[in-house]
């Protein structure tokens, strides 16, 4: 069964974005699937990755079981309003304390670039903005494609990534709100026929990691 992992970035239950998140989660689970959803908001750990990638910041349990989900997962799915043209400090701070080298990517001797380690998964990202999409493509060209699709999820091996964007989300009606719910589970349901459903072995990247890094 092919299983998807729903990130959610903000903490208020009543919000439009956990409602984005359940209609994600109702489309895949009616495609078939396995979706689980975690409030981001919900966990506990230190936001400060405060010795930088030195490896020596012990993960709370919190990380350390999202680790296992995250690894276990066939499909990544980020929801989360876009404030200040970037995700929510929740996002960045899971991004900072969990994405670290030797479990999401690696350097490589005599290679530029890294190899990103969570190859084998795809993701969807599913970002609601005050802004008009005009807006966000020609004064802040596109930053969270860049920064957060590309400079993230991209850069650790995830593939495809997909980014679907609600704009001007302030102007927009109630039944607009539920048309675009009715449009998440639609794409929950094309994401599913398109995921994955393999069985990854740990790399031994992956493996080494846990002796430095877990409690």
């Amino acid at each position: 069964m092919k299983k998807a992992l729903i990130l959610l970035g903000h903490a208020d239950p009543a919000s439009f974005n956990a409602a984005v998140a359940r209609a994600y989660q109702a489309g895949f689970r009616a495609a078939g699937g396995e979706a689980e959803l975690v409030d981001l908001g919900e966990l506990r750990f230190d936001p400060v990755l405060r010795r930088g990638f030195r490896g020596d910041q012990a993960l709370e349990p919190d990380l350390v079981a999202l680790r296992a989900r995250i690894e276990a997962a066939d499909h990544l799915v980020w929801v989360f309003p876009t404030w200040w043209v970037s995700p929510p400090a929740v996002v960045r701070a899971l991004v900072d304390r969990l994405f670290l080298p030797g479990w999401a990517f690696a350097y490589r001797p005599g290679k530029a670039l890294p190899e990103g380690l969570l190859a084998g998964r795809s993701a969807r990202v599913l970002t609601t903005m005050d802004s008009p999409s005009w807006w966000y493509a020609l004064w802040h060209y596109r930053a969270l494609h860049g920064s957060f699709v590309n400079g993230t999820l991209r850069f650790v091996g995830l593939a495809p990534v997909k980014l679907s964007a609600l704009y001007g989300t302030r102007a927009r009606t109630a039944s607009q709100r539920e048309r675009w719910l009715a449009e998440v589970q639609a794409t929950a349901a094309a994401d599913h026929a398109r995921c994955r459903d393999t069985a990854r072995p740990l790399r031994s990247d992956l493996a080494a990691s846990r002796g430095a890094l877990a409690p």
